[in-house]
């Protein structure tokens, strides 16, 4: 099924503890085997509860588009590398299409038609965590979609949500090809509390931005 299928079709949408539509087979087979198989940097690190690894404050704020400290660690799919996730740049081709973002951009209501569209396969390696927190005013629609196809890792190791007070109200459960969608604000609080991975944690990261990346609504 493709992304915005999905969404219009096999979405389901919650208002607490803030509005979020959860997405059953957003990705292709091909999607999900491309991340599941991506060369993904491990190195050593002491992990501080954020994904750039900058101790950046959780609050709604701007945000540094580089990636911070880990950004050497990244896998962003950019014109660079684009031909090694053949079936990666078809989703990314289908994000940058008015017709998606205009769908998205009224649900979630956010203007994407000037957006630019950032892609990154994620590994998290055992002792990752996330602390609460909102992510940048950057992020235009954050999109976390998970890769899972062994049920290897627990699906207690989906995102967790905050309420405004920070307290634990719900885990979208860390299913194969199924994952979230929401737009940046004050009041989105999430995060992943310190817990078991085995392996790795596979997802495909996807953000509309304000910011210029490679890959532009058109």
């Amino acid at each position: 099924m493709s992304f915005l299928k999905s969404f219009q079709n096999n979405s389901v949408h919650s208002s607490y503890p803030f509005d979020h539509w959860e997405l059953t087979e957003p990705l292709t087979d091909q999607q999900i085997r491309e991340i599941c198989e991506a060369k993904v940097p491990e190195v050593k690190i002491d992990f501080d509860g954020t994904r750039a690894v900058d101790g950046g404050a959780g609050t709604y704020r701007s945000g540094d588009p580089t990636g911070g400290k880990a950004g050497k660690i990244r896998e962003f799919v950019t014109k660079d590398n684009y031909k090694d996730y053949p079936h990666l740049k078809k989703f990314i081709d289908e994000l940058c299409k008015m017709e998606t973002a205009k769908y998205i951009g009224s649900k979630i209501k956010k203007d994407l038609t000037k957006a630019y569209v950032r892609v990154e396969i994620i590994a998290d390696r055992v002792g990752f965590w996330l602390k609460p927190h909102c992510d940048i005013k950057e992020k235009l629609m954050s999109c976390l979609l998970f890769a899972n196809p062994d049920n290897y890792e627990s699906e207690e190791l989906g995102t967790d949500f905050y309420d405004k007070n920070l307290k634990l109200v719900k885990t979208v459960p860390y299913k194969n090809n199924y994952g979230y969608v929401f737009t940046s604000g004050p009041d989105t609080w999430h995060g992943l509390e310190k817990k078991e991975i085995k392996r790795d944690r596979r997802c495909l990261q996807v953000n509309y931005v304000t910011f210029e990346t490679d890959w532009k609504v058109n």
